[in-house]
This record gives C-alpha cells, structure tokens and sequence, in this order.
C-alpha cells in the first residue's frame, strides 16, 4: 500500500490505489479509467472492453442523446460492443425515474453509462449501484465536481436527499463536445470549484471547535487544484479545448478528493447547502433552476460577505450563551415546516438523529470557540474577499447574486436561516447561528447587496 502522496499529483496517479495516510485513514479512489481531450468519446469501446464488459445500458435526456447519446451508439456499434440506450422523459430524478430505469433494464447487461451531467449522472449511479452494476460517466458538460463522487442526490418525498451510490469506472470527457456547450455550463462547472474555498474552511473549523476528523493532504489536493483551474479562468470564455479539458480535470479532481475521503466533505459545504435548499424551493414552485455550479458561485459570495460581516462584529460570547439557553425547539420546528414545505419532515428527522441544534452541543462549542478565537478568526482572514469573487464571476459574464438567479428576498432571507439544515454538517452558517448572529447579520448581507 502506499503512502498518501505529501504533494499533490496528477489525476491518474490516484486512481485505483490503496493509500495509508497520515491522517489515519485508508483512501482509495475506485475510478479506473479517464479519459479528457480531443476525441475522447473513442475510448469508450476500448475502456469497456478492457475492462470486460460486453452488454452496456446508455442512460440519457432527450438533450444529452443528441449531444452524446447517438455518438456513443455509434462508436459501441463500430467496434462490435453491444448496446441499447433508455432515453429518460421523466426527468424529475425521483422514485419514478428509477422505476422506468429498472423496466427497461436489459437481462444481459454488465454496465450502465450516464451520458450526461448532474442529474443523468446522479440517477445512474444510484441505480447502478442498487442493482449490483458498475457505470461509466460520458459528460456532455463539466458544471459541477460531481463525476467522480461515490454518493448521489435525488429527490424523494419532495427532498433533496443525500444516498451512497459508487464511484464511476470511467469517465469521459470529450472536449469537442464540452467546448460546444452554451457558455453558462463551463461558467458553472468554475463556479461549482470556487465553492471549494468556503467548503474546505468549513472542514477547518469543524476540525478546531467540534474534533472532527480532518485529512490535510486531501485538503491539499483540492486547494492545489482550485488554484491550478482559476489560474487560467479568464481563458474560458474564449471555449480553449486545453482550459476546457482542464476545467474537466479540476472536476474529476475534486471529486475523487470525496472518493478518496469516503464523503463529500472536502467538496461541500454550506455554500452547497444553499444550492440544495434553492433546488427545493425552486422544484416546489414548479421552477427550473441555474445550473448546479452557478448557484454555487453566488452561494460562495454570500457566505464571503457573511463572514465579513462577522468579522465587523465584536464577539460577545456571554450573549451567544444566552442565545443557546433560549433556543426553542418547538419554535424551531414552527419555522422549519414553514420554510421547508413538504420537504419539511425529512429534515427534522435529520436533524432528530443529529441533535445539532441542542443548547447543550451548542454550549461546548461557543466554549470552543471564546478558547480559540484568534484561530478560528485566522481561518476566516484567509478566505478571499467577496468583492474579489464577485469580479472574478462578472469576468466570467456569470451571476454573482442571488436576485440574478431567481433567488427573492424572502427566499434570501430563509436560505440564511434555514438552508444550514439540509446537512448534519458543522459549517460557517452553523457557526454563526451557533453565536446566535445569523438572523441579524444575514439582515446586514441582505441590506448591502442592495446598495
């Protein structure tokens, strides 16, 4: 077994390796195969046969069919390589997507592909894995990290809601497709890596105020190449295959960080968290909404701003004390369902196994906290600056705030107060409704982005 690399390497030097790691966990990332460039979709016959599958299942949306789907079929036929595709019209991603998934399945097959992005991907790893299959990921797009994760999200009961699934076999990312995507794609999947720099804090602070288990070379990878991506960003709008290609890395990079790690932890966090709670929000109105990636982007601006915000505000820890003792969960439960809808009982189910919000927990971590202050305000220090996002998003001709994405004031408001509970996961927006100023100084974020 070898050791955890102590700098960050290349993509393919992490595939299919068994590592020790200081940190004191075993990671392995099952991904075997990828393939990003110039033709790519060619190797999908090679990679099924080297791997020894001989009847595929293609998974596809009436869009991602015509960008990929007949493509696929095309080279599948060429090399002799059985195939059949399911062509989804029901593309809600629910209960009844994997029901259409399972009557249409083939007797003889061996492997699933998802020939698309976000949700074609999400659905066909979930099924895959509920039915004992592998699957190969042929992205048509690169708006999001989620290629190479091993969990999927779906909706049930009207929740967005988080299941294991597996990581993909192979991945492939053809760049003359991804460069003919419309443009608002390739800004997401930028926008889906700068949410990294909030998440990976939330990582930090959770290390220091709760002891959660923290992998520094993961870290590492993910900050690596985050900067690695950014450092050519403005090259995108010009749709460079090479800047594409490496967008499409940065990607798969980041998501087999989270296979590696076991959990989206060095990839998610409460910028995450207010895309889920939007999606929600949007699919209850019966409303599209922007890509994954660019709800994202204006997700890490507004957490940016709300740490500055803190960072204005003198601690009184004494008053968050008395904040905590106050809580009322029955209250709490009255806003809950008010916020969430019918989505609602899934998340006080969560939050009854997690016990986050319990004036006890809160208590020992405001005790943290008060101990650790200079560290945890070092943490937040180095974050980028929100106006310093938001310039690099208006560079890219992207939305930076939430009015720009269908995003109104009232949804505003309840994102900052409520879309912490989508995860049991300690992040700045627990953080700070922990010092019992999340309602207040959302209030101050809310005010200035009118300003």
């Amino acid at each position: 077994m070898k050791e955890m690399y102590a700098s960050p390497h290349p993509l393919g030097d992490y595939l299919d390796t068994h590592f020790s790691c200081p940190c004191g966990r075993e990671h392995y990332a099952p991904l075997k195969r990828v393939s990003i460039g110039k033709g790519a979709i060619a190797d999908l016959p090679r990679f099924a046969r080297e791997l020894g599958f001989t009847s595929l299942y293609l998974v596809s949306d009436p869009i991602t069919y015509e960008i990929a789907g007949r493509r696929c079929l095309e080279v599948l036929a060429e090399a002799g390589v059985r195939s059949e595709i399911r062509v989804l019209h029901h593309t809600d991603f629910d209960e009844a997507t994997v029901g259409e998934l399972l009557i249409h399945l083939p007797k003889d097959c061996d492997l699933l592909v998802a020939v698309g992005t976000g949700a074609i991907n999400d659905m066909t790893r979930f099924f895959s894995y509920r039915i004992g299959r592998p699957f190969f990921t042929v992205a048509t797009a690169a708006p999001m990290d989620g290629f190479a994760s091993s969990i999927a999200a779906l909706n049930v009961d009207h929740l967005k809601t988080t299941f294991d699934a597996q990581t993909p076999t192979a991945i492939l990312g053809d760049t003359d497709i991804l460069k003919g995507v419309p443009y608002r794609m390739i800004a997401a999947g930028l926008g889906d890596l700068l949410g990294k720099l909030t998440c990976l804090c939330d990582w930090k602070l959770s290390r220091l105020i709760n002891g959660e288990h923290y992998c520094e070379r993961t870290v590492e990878l993910v900050e690596q190449c985050v900067q690695d991506v950014l450092a050519d960003a403005g090259k995108a709008k010009d749709r460079d295959p090479e800047v594409l290609g490496g967008i499409m890395n940065g990607l798969v990079l980041t998501g087999v960080a989270m296979s590696l790690y076991g959990n989206s932890r060095p990839a998610s966090g409460c910028e995450h968290h207010m895309s889920h709670y939007w999606e929600m929000m949007f699919e209850q109105r019966g409303e599209r909404p922007v890509p994954h990636g660019t709800q994202v982007s204006v997700g890490t601006v507004l957490v940016l701003k709300l740490v500055e915000a803190l960072r204005r505000t003198e601690m009184d820890f004494d008053a968050a004390r008395a904040a905590a003792k106050a809580y009322d969960p029955k209250v709490w439960e009255a806003e809950i369902r008010e916020a969430y809808g019918p989505a609602a009982d899934g998340i006080l189910a969560m939050e009854a196994q997690a016990r986050k919000n319990e004036t006890e927990g809160r208590l020992r971590r405001i005790d943290t906290m008060e101990a650790h202050w200079g560290e945890i305000d070092a943490l937040l220090a180095a974050l980028p600056s929100s106006e310093s996002i938001m310039a690099l998003l208006r560079s890219l001709e992207s939305p930076c705030l939430p009015a720009e994405i269908g995003v109104d004031g009232k949804l505003l408001k309840n994102t900052f107060l409520y879309c912490k509970e989508v995860r049991a996961r300690y992040t700045i927006l627990q953080l700070v409704w922990d010092l019992g100023l999340l309602d207040s100084l959302s209030d101050q974020v809310i005010a200035g982005l009118g300003e």
